[in-house]
């Protein structure tokens, strides 16, 4: 009897809620952290508390001047690659949600971290596509005479060095949610594998070879070693026949007679 295939989608459980509803969860941390930092450094513009690095780049000083909140609007991708073609970024975007978000759905118990980065990775990208679609500061691109307007993310978290005046890409919390997923994507080996179960040494199925079969088709015992004594009678009496008394009279008389 053929085994029935599994299906393509799992059916919807309370993991799989969870991990969407965390998910919406992140974005809704993503998004209201734009809101806030940018606020913020509106009215610290206004009441002149900025900093200027050597190249005039305004900041605000969080952590010691090692962790700032500094306002970048960026319609590439991370660090600011590929700008000039936010218009395929987006798309694209939008296809590694849907992607991945099916990946969550087909993903089988006992793979917490694998499970884990897929949230994070989907909660990144949701963020940042929500940018590029509702953010009001949009730029148009040509694209085979047609125009297309897309909206670029917002990035105020701002690392930096001041003995080197040197400043790491700026990002936000959608960022760092595809960076760490990304992270534990590989370390959990790039998705679940299936491992089939290897038999013990030495041991076969039943009624096969690898081991004697017991009266009810599960493994037997295996027969004790024979006493010494009862292979030696063995032996014996496979060698050769007991000797018959009869026999034995009959020859001695005969010998008797040829004597005399």
């Amino acid at each position: 009897m053929s085994a029935t295939p599994e299906p393509t989608l799992r059916p919807l459980r309370w993991r799989h809620l969870i991990c969407f509803g965390v998910a919406l969860a992140l974005v809704a941390l993503d998004l209201w952290s734009k809101v806030a930092v940018f606020e913020l450094l509106d009215q610290a513009q206004a009441e002149g508390r900025l900093v200027r690095d050597d190249a005039s780049r305004p900041y605000l000083p969080w952590l010691g001047h090692w962790l700032n909140f500094m306002e970048n609007y960026n319609y590439g991708a991370a660090f600011g690659f590929f700008a000039s073609f936010a218009y395929v970024l987006v798309p694209l975007r939008a296809v590694a949600l849907v992607v991945v978000s099916i990946l969550i759905l087909r993903a089988p118990r006992g793979h917490r971290v694998y499970l884990t980065s897929l949230v994070l990775i989907v909660a990144g990208a949701a963020g940042n596509l929500y940018d590029n679609l509702f953010n009001l500061d949009k730029k148009d691109f040509d694209v085979l005479g047609m125009t297309v307007w897309v909206g670029p993310v917002r990035d105020f978290i701002d690392f930096h060095v001041p003995a080197w005046n040197w400043h790491f890409a700026t990002f936000n919390v959608a960022d760092s949610c595809i960076s760490v997923g990304a992270v534990l994507l590989i370390l959990s080996g790039l998705g679940p594998k299936s491992a089939e179960p290897q038999p013990a040494p030495g041991a076969g199925p039943r009624g096969q070879a690898g081991g004697p079969t017991g009266p009810l088709g599960g493994p037997g015992r295996t027969p004790a070693s024979t006493p010494a004594s009862t292979s030696t009678s063995t032996s014996t009496s496979t060698s050769g026949a007991p000797a018959d008394p009869s026999v034995d009279a009959g020859a001695g008389a005969d010998d008797a007679r040829e004597r005399t």
